[in-house]
């Protein structure tokens, strides 16, 4: 195994929190059932790239997102997706919606971490009220992915504020290099 090969797979410091709608998956080509269940929609162009990239580069992946279980089982599977995943939290289960504490709390504790793990945690999504804010208030890095035309790009306050923008999903891989490499 050559060097480069073996720091592949060593346990990395960085620990990501990804949202899913406008994040991993088109929310636009979505399609649902007659109980609001998503059972079927596409992936946004790279996503599927950045989230396989980053779980063979060592990273734990995490999905927090505010929804139904099912819906994001279908289009996860569907799109070859679903088992890149340590842990799924999504508001149906923990009864709150981001940026609720209780659902980054939720994820926290899945990964077996404790709060103190906040700093070398980043939470990527396409909502600032939600992800950006929730994640702020938790002292977890956040970063937003502006692809969307459906949410707003200008944060209302400074707790809506990003610490990194990103345009497209691939730009994150090289984003989680240089943020797990200030950690080491």
């Amino acid at each position: 195994m050559s060097h480069s090969q073996e720091n592949a797979l060593e346990p990395k410091k960085l620990i990501i929190f990804l949202d899913c709608g406008d994040t991993i998956i088109d929310e636009g080509t979505e399609i649902r059932d007659e109980h609001d269940i998503v059972i079927q929609a596409d992936i946004i162009p790279g996503a599927d790239i950045m989230v396989k990239t980053l779980a063979e580069r060592g990273y734990t992946l995490a999905i927090v997102a505010d929804g139904y279980a099912q819906s994001f089982k279908n289009i996860l599977t569907q799109n070859g997706l679903y088992d890149y995943f340590e842990t799924m939290v999504y508001s149906e289960t923990v009864k709150a919606f981001k940026p609720s504490p209780r659902m980054f709390k939720a994820a926290i504790g899945a990964l077996d971490l404790s709060e103190q793990d906040c700093s070398r945690i980043i939470m990527v999504g396409n909502n600032l009220s939600r992800d950006i804010k929730g994640a702020n208030q938790m002292g977890i890095t956040s970063v937003f992915l502006s692809w969307t035309p459906r949410y707003p790009k200008q944060h209302a306050d400074d707790s809506e504020k990003p610490d990194y923008i990103i345009n497209k999903p691939t730009e994150l891989i090289e984003l989680v290099e240089k943020l797990n490499q200030q950690l080491a």
